[in-house]
């Protein structure tokens, strides 16, 4: 039975009349192969990188090549292994600075001597700490992993790094501090994370006066449903007395920080209390105005229309016009009274609107960037004679816009909305059109004509 660091064996004999010994040899063996998979899933990874790094740099390019090159092995090794190109090229990157950044600590793993989670929290520690003490840090961490699980060697490693970096803490935290924000992940069934990147005793302090108020609101509907029945007769206790807050204190501090935020303003806002620039001030209003040649040139007095709104006199029109650098000319089919032509890059808002609630998101097979962080693509390029209609435009993220004006990655429309994807190896990715998740259907089962006179509603 083989061991390695995750235990060792005492007494071969005692352990081979173990009722569960041979459970056990299958589970080891299990292990050995696990290791020895993704030390060779490691290795295969890093030379993917390499290869796309050669190539790219073959005949002297640099820079972007190198990058496009990255992404385009990255989104084939994605379709090989049924991932997302970019979780595909994040773990090309990180086998690349394990095995080339950290060799030590990747041999210490081949050696069983550490486990894959010491590895990862190496390198993530890692990243904070300069390279001219990386080697030092490396073989340091190697003897605090040996020691203890990959779950409970993150605070050894921290302290490690701080002491081994050349800039004092005080310094780095001012650098980080600088770095401040907040972001909303967006997540499923309705809701969102809200993430706020502060110093440690700000964010302390804060979940501190959360938790005591959410406390006091929990205090005071307690108090509050005591006195209401103690004040009434027994009889008409439950009209009077209010129930205890039920809420958990995550949920209260979340509650409070909504109110805490919603319901005031923000002091570093210049614009609270005035309205003038800076701030919130600078935000100015979009309008999109539809107006014909002739309006516009003043041979008629026809009024415009600001689209989603309603219609506009000609002289503000014009004077409208005369604020922009840039109009887009549209045909207009005279009888479906639609946009059926642009003779300018852009596509027309409700090409956009359409675009958006068609695609949903990146059409590059397994992305999920939502559309409105994506680029409207030119299937055929705008540029080589491509028409900005809806079956020559697609959303694309910015990330795989570029694979494919700049790889060998080619995509093209089959209609519908439908995208063939071929990578440079020739394999071939269908992309079709999202599925909406809220939808009117019709029940086949129980058709519509069979409630006739029934007064219930058709199903959907």
């Amino acid at each position: 039975m083989k061991t390695n660091c995750g235990g060792r064996l005492r007494g071969g004999a005692a352990a081979d009349a173990s009722p569960h010994a041979e459970a056990f040899s299958v589970f080891a063996d299990a292990l050995d192969q696990v290791h020895a998979a993704d030390v060779s899933r490691v290795r295969a990874l890093a030379e993917l990188g390499r290869s796309a790094l050669r190539e790219a740099r073959r005949d002297g390019v640099r820079g972007m090549a190198s990058d496009m090159e990255l992404r385009s092995v990255a989104a084939e090794a994605a379709g090989m292994a049924r991932l997302t190109d970019r979780r595909l090229q994040g773990e090309i990157d990180h086998a690349m600075t394990v095995i080339d950044d950290y060799p030590a600590v990747f041999e210490a793993w081949v050696q069983r001597r550490i486990e894959r989670g010491h590895v990862d929290v190496v390198v993530k520690v890692g990243a904070g700490v300069p390279a001219e003490v990386r080697e030092s840090f490396a073989e340091a961490a190697i003897g605090v992993c040996e020691r203890d699980v990959p779950s409970r060697v993150r605070g050894a490693l921290d302290a490690l790094g701080a002491r081994l970096h050349p800039q004092t803490f005080t310094d780095r935290h001012k650098t980080a501090a600088a770095e401040r924000c907040v972001r909303v992940f967006h997540g499923t069934d309705g809701m969102s994370n809200l993430v706020a990147n502060l110093p440690t005793v700000i964010a302390a302090g804060m979940l501190d006066r959360l938790t005591q108020m959410g406390q006091s609101v929990k205090d005071a509907r307690a108090d509050g449903a005591g006195e209401g029945a103690g004040a009434a007769g027994p009889a008409d206790a439950a009209e009077v007395a209010e129930p205890a807050d039920t809420r958990t204190m995550d949920q209260l501090r979340a509650d409070i920080l909504g109110d805490l935020v919603l319901g005031g303003a923000p002091v570093v806002d210049p614009t609270y209390g005035i309205d003038r620039a800076g701030g919130l001030g600078a935000i100015r209003a979009r309008v999109q105005v539809a107006v014909t040649a002739e309006t516009l040139m003043g041979k008629d007095e026809n009024p415009a229309e600001a689209v989603g709104a309603g219609l506009v006199d000609a002289d503000t029109v014009r004077q409208l016009a005369g604020q922009v650098s840039e109009w887009d000319r549209l045909f207009i089919d005279p009888v479906t009274r639609t946009p059926v032509e642009i003779d300018t890059y852009r596509p027309t808002a409700s090409m956009k609107k359409l675009l958006m609630a068609r695609d949903q998101h990146c059409r590059f097979p397994g992305c999920r960037r939502a559309a409105i962080r994506c680029e409207l693509d030119h299937t055929i390029d705008y540029a080589l004679g491509g028409h900005t209609h809806i079956f020559n435009l697609a959303h694309l993220c910015q990330r795989h816009h570029s694979m494919k004006q700049f790889t060998k990655w080619e995509v093209r429309q089959l209609g519908g909305g439908v995208l063939e994807w071929t990578s440079p190896l020739g394999r071939v990715y269908r992309e079709d059109v999202p599925i909406p998740a809220v939808c009117f259907t019709i029940d086949t089962a129980d058709p519509p004509r069979s409630r006739a006179g029934t007064g219930e509603p058709p199903p959907f």
